[in-house]
This record gives C-alpha cells, sequence and structure tokens, in this order.
C-alpha cells in the first residue's frame, strides 16, 4: 500500500498540534486561556517539533458550546483578545515555522448571531427565516416538531418560538443550525474564509463537516441509531442529516477559493462516517485536503484492530491520490491514556500508539496533553460546563478539556498567574506531569515525544510512502516503509515479549528497556532501520 510521495504541500506529512484555546495559556489572569498566551507558549511549540497548531474556535460567542456557538465569524471574543493579539500570535508562529489552522463552524450558529437575532424578530417565510432550518411544526395547532431528529446533545433537536413555527438544532438549542440550500449561507461563508486567509491562515479546520445539508424533505430518522453517547451520535449515518451527497458541492467550492491563495492552503475535516470508503470521498482532488481518520481514534488497543483500520484506509485513500490523517484524540472524546486502560499501562500504550501513528505515512495530530501523557481528569458534577452533559448525552467532555499544567507544585500549575481560579478545576496531582517537571526528565513522556518527532523529521525526506504491514504474530502490529535508509515500526499489543532481534538495535523505543534481550515487552513500541 502506498500515497503520494512525501514531496508536495505542507500539509501532506504535518504533525499539527490542537490546541483547545480556553485550556491552553492563560495570559491575563482570568482562569481562561486567551491568545496571549499561546503566543507565550508559541516555543514550547517549536521544541516539540509539530509543524503546524490547530486553534478551537475564539470568536465572539456567548459560549453556551465553548466558542462552537458563533456570534461574530470576523471578530475575536474579548475573552480571547483581539484582532490584533490574533495578527501578533500569527506573525509569531510563522516566525517559528509554525503554520496557523483556524476552526470554522458552518453547520450553526449562535443564537446570538445577527442573522438568527433578525430572523426571531421576523415572520414564517421571510428571507431571515431562510438561512436557518425553521418548519412549522406537527398536529393542528403546530405543537409537535417538525420531524422526531434528536439532537447530538441529547433531546429533541428541534425548539419552538414565538409565532409557532420550530427551528432545527442538531447541537445545543443554543446553536441553530444554518439551511445550506439557501445560497446566502455559500455566500456567507466563501465570505468568512476570504477574511481569515487575506489576514494570514493556513487553513481551516472544518467542524461538523459532515453535517450541514440536510435529507430533502427533512424524513423522520428510522431506527433506534447506534446509541445515546456523544461519538455515536455523531457517526450514526442512520440519521438523515449526516454524510448528505450535497455536503460535496460545498467543498468543491471552498477548495477553488482555497487555491487562489499561495501557499498551500488547505481545509480539514471532522467527519464522522460510517467507514473508510465514505471518509475518502472528502478528500477526492477537487474537495479538502484531509480528513480526520476516525477510524484510528476508534479502534481499541488491539493489532488486528490497527491493521485493519491501516488496510481499510489505505484502499480508500489511494484512488483519489490522497494521503490519511491519523489522530488519537481531540477534544471531544476521552483521553487516550484513559482509552486504552488508564494508569502506567493505559500511559505505556498511549506512547506506542503515538509511535505508530508518526511512523504511518501521512500526517498526523496531536492534542494538547498527549504530549505530557495526561488522563482523563475527574470534574466535580458542581464544576462540569459541558452542555452534551446538561443535555445527558453522556459523561461530558470537561474531562479532556482540563487546562494545561505547564509549572509549579499546586493549581493552577503556571497555566494562569498563580492564584487564579481556573475555568475548569485541575487535579491537585498534576505536578509531576508539568511541562517544566518532565522537561529534563530522560524517560518523560514529553521528552519521549520531542524524539519521536525530531526523528520523525530527520527521517521524512528519506522515507517513500509505500507501507508493508509485516507478518510477524496475531498481537504485533510491524509496518515498514521503504527509504534510505528505511523504517520499521513494532507495536506488541500482547502479554508476553515479542521478538525481535532480527530487527537489529532500535532507533527509538517508547520506553526505556522496551527492548531487551533480543524482544519487545508488552504495552510498548519500537523504531528500528528498515
Amino acid at each position: 500500500m502506498s500515497t503520494a510521495p512525501t514531496s508536495g504541500p505542507w500539509w501532506r506529512h504535518a504533525v499539527c498540534y490542537q490546541i483547545y484555546v480556553r485550556s491552553f495559556a492563560d495570559a491575563d489572569g482570568d482562569g481562561l486561556g486567551d491568545l496571549a498566551g499561546i503566543t507565550s507558549r508559541l516555543p514550547y511549540l517549536a521544541r516539540l517539533g509539530v509543524d503546524a497548531i490547530w486553534l478551537t474556535p475564539f470568536y465572539r460567542s456567548p459560549q453556551a458550546d465553548h466558542g462552537y456557538d458563533v456570534a461574530d465569524y470576523r471578530d475575536v471574543d474579548p475573552r480571547f483578545g483581539d484582532l490584533a493579539d490574533f495578527d501578533a500570535m500569527l506573525d509569531a508562529a510563522h516566525s517559528h515555522g509554525l503554520k496557523v489552522i483556524v476552526d470554522v463552524v458552518p453547520n450553526h450558529s449562535s443564537d446570538d448571531h445577527a442573522w438568527f437575532c433578525a430572523a426571531l424578530s421576523a415572520v414564517p417565510g421571510s428571507p431571515e427565516r431562510a438561512r436557518y432550518v425553521f418548519r412549522d411544526g406537527r398536529g393542528d395547532d403546530g405543537a409537535r416538531p417538525p420531524n422526531n431528529w434528536q439532537s447530538v446533545f441529547g433531546g429533541p433537536a428541534w425548539t419552538r418560538v414565538a409565532g409557532g413555527q420550530w427551528y432545527l438544532h442538531l447541537f445545543d438549542a443554543r446553536q441553530p443550525d444554518f439551511d445550506w440550500d439557501n445560497p446566502e449561507v455559500g455566500d456567507e461563508f466563501e465570505s468568512v474564509l476570504r477574511f481569515w486567509l487575506d489576514r494570514g491562515v493556513d487553513g481551516f479546520r472544518v467542524d461538523v463537516a459532515h453535517g450541514m445539508v440536510k435529507q430533502s424533505g427533512l424524513p423522520d430518522q428510522l431506527g433506534s441509531g447506534r446509541g445515546g453517547d456523544l461519538e455515536s451520535a455523531m457517526s450514526d449515518t442512520v440519521r438523515p442529516y449526516w454524510d448528505q451527497p450535497g455536503v460535496h458541492e460545498v467543498y468543491r467550492r471552498w477548495n477553488r477559493v482555497l487555491a487562489e491563495y499561495a501557499g498551500d492552503r488547505m481545509a480539514i475535516g471532522e467527519a464522522w462516517v460510517v467507514d473508510a470508503a465514505a471518509m475518502a470521498r472528502y478528500v477526492r482532488p477537487d474537495e479538502m485536503q484531509q480528513v480526520f481518520n476516525f477510524q484510528w481514534l476508534e479502534a481499541p488497543w488491539s493489532a488486528a484492530a490497527f491493521r485493519a483500520v491501516i488496510a481499510e484506509t489505505f484502499a480508500a485513500v489511494e484512488p483519489v491520490g490522497a494521503t490519511p490523517t491519523w489522530v488519537l484524540s481531540n477534544h471531544d472524546v476521552t483521553r487516550v491514556t484513559t482509552r486504552y486502560g488508564g494508569g502506567e499501562v493505559g500511559l505505556s500504550r498511549a506512547r506506542a500508539a503515538a509511535l505508530a501513528e508518526f511512523a504511518l505515512p501521512g500526517s498526523a495530530y496531536v492534542y494538547q496533553g498527549e504530549e505530557l501523557g495526561l488522563a482523563q481528569a475527574h470534574v466535580p458534577e458542581s464544576a462540569r460546563t459541558d452542555p452534551s452533559w446538561f443535555r445527558g448525552s453522556g459523561p461530558g467532555r470537561d474531562g479532556c478539556r482540563v487546562p494545561m499544567p505547564w509549572a509549579g507544585t499546586r493549581p493552577p500549575y503556571d497555566f494562569s498567574p498563580d492564584g487564579a481560579a481556573t475555568w475548569l478545576p485541575m487535579p491537585s496531582d498534576w505536578a509531576a506531569l508539568s511541562a517544566a517537571s518532565q522537561d529534563d526528565d530522560p524517560d518523560s513522556t514529553l521528552t519521549f515525544y520531542r524524539r519521536a518527532l525530531g526523528l520523525r523529521r530527520d527521517l521524512l525526506g528519506a522515507l517513500g510512502d509505500r507501507l508493508e504491514v509485516l507478518d510477524r504474530s496475531e498481537d504485533v502490529l510491524a509496518l515498514s516503509r521503504a527509504g534510505d535508509p528505511g523504517l520499521v515500526c513494532v507495536l506488541n499489543c500482547g502479554t508476553t515479549p515479542a521478538p525481535v532481534g532480527d530487527l537489529g538495535e532500535p532507533l527509538l523505543t517508547s520506553e526505556a528497556g522496551a527492548v531487551a534481550d533480543g524482544r519487545l515487552g508488552p504495552h510498548t513500541g519500537a523504531w528500528f532501520r528498515g
């Protein structure tokens, strides 16, 4: 299996670091991350060895869904700074050799958006209401929702307004869905893209990229779907508002816009779709440049599961000439260390999985805190803020969004100036996980990530993109990339040591002492010269 050559646009083989803006670094002491805080930590990211950063929404917003409810797509929320702060951060990132990707949220806006305020003041059938999905209710008095659709966050996806009509919100009631059948919506978002491209951003992460276009006629959902948790709701293709054919015309238009700008500008889609074949449709040559491979994220700790995802991914992307985009975690899912079992075993597995991810052809995305080995934090119910929690869609996402620990022995660990109360409480036992405490530790997770990303960058120019999955044993994932030198990555997902003596001395291991007496220990990974 293979992909396109390693030469070409910067994004094809980049490692991108996701910054959850609220939780990365707080410069002004209000307990909330901000743009100036990001600027102050750019040297850390440059030293880590990533190529790009992706910022979650920082636009004007009432923060009902932590910025994914946008009130003004062309301005910075005062909680995070202003446009001058954004420009300064962008310039500083570029000076450090880092590309900058910003989030765009096209499925819905905030109910504070000027368009939706105008829609509420307008009459049914008006041009103002036509920008959103307003419908009459069912029954003689219209008292029942237009259909049986349920919100991803739990509960009905419809809210009734004064005058009797209902509006659609696939997420929180404060996030009304745009009607992408209305040309005015497409024109507006082209203008939004151009606003940020003109400022110099390098790309966009597209929120709910498989949404936006709904099935014609808005029919009832058939069947019960895959379950009530957020991840299942996002990827449940039984629902008639995911992965509709019309979304692809949106991205063809955006592709043409991006092509007008120099510097290989790009878009990456958050598309929770049923399989790799559906994923590949979003990265056809005239659509988006990347799409997250959530099949990799959803795979359990299993060599067989990893092999299946890799085979299916390359079989899907090769015909369209795309490269895969690998991801292990983000701000919407349980942290990978916890998903893989928690504790020392979970952390060992997470480090080994990262080694496999960085060995694969294509690009990789790292969520802030992965490089510190952070596990899912416990957030007391009284401190939770996630709307999906309040609407009953699973445990909520606050646990993976707790602020970053930078230094010190107690909260806020230099995330905010000492003594500031952070927007989510930080664990009292994170001192040993802070960036400062791991900085000079040769066995720390941070040091491991720096070594892995540095070696990846050194090797990339010599590696081809042809990938061979080697047959070693059922519980061992072994990958080979040809080159001069080549690279072999071995992951031991079993419970007993796996022979690797025939591969020579390792270039890098996920744990100190992972290879002993020619055998790779359980829950570990290693790179060898191919």
